[in-house]
C-alpha cells in the first residue's frame, strides 16, 4: 500500500510539475497569451499606419492638390505671379 501511494504521489507530482513548469505549461501559455496580445495591438497601430499611407499615395496618383501640397510644402515651390517669403529666425543670441 505504502509503495503504490509512493507511486501516485511521484505520479501526481510529475504531472503538476509539466502542468505548471515544464513545456507547455500554464505560465508558458499566459507569457504566450501576453505576447499574441501584444503582437495585435502592434499589428492595428501599423495597420492603421498602412492605411494612412495608402490613402496618402492614393490622392498623390489621383489629385493635383495632394502633389501641389508637398510641392509647396517640401520643395518651396511657388506658382507663377506669387511671392516666396521666408521668415528665418536669429538662434545666434542666447535667452538671458
Amino acid at each position: 500500500m505504502k509503495i503504490l501511494t509512493a507511486v501516485l504521489v511521484t505520479l501526481l507530482a510529475v504531472l503538476q510539475y509539466d502542468l505548471w513548469i515544464g513545456e507547455g505549461s500554464m505560465t508558458a501559455a499566459w507569457r504566450l497569451d501576453n505576447t499574441i496580445s501584444e503582437q495585435k495591438k502592434e499589428n492595428a497601430r501599423l495597420q492603421i499606419r498602412n492605411d494612412t499611407l495608402a490613402a496618402e499615395v492614393n490622392d498623390l496618383k489621383s489629385g493635383s492638390a495632394a502633389i501641389e501640397e508637398r510641392a509647396r510644402s517640401e520643395l518651396g515651390m511657388i506658382k507663377k505671379d506669387e511671392t516666396f517669403v521666408q521668415i528665418i529666425e536669429d538662434h545666434s543670441k542666447s535667452p538671458k
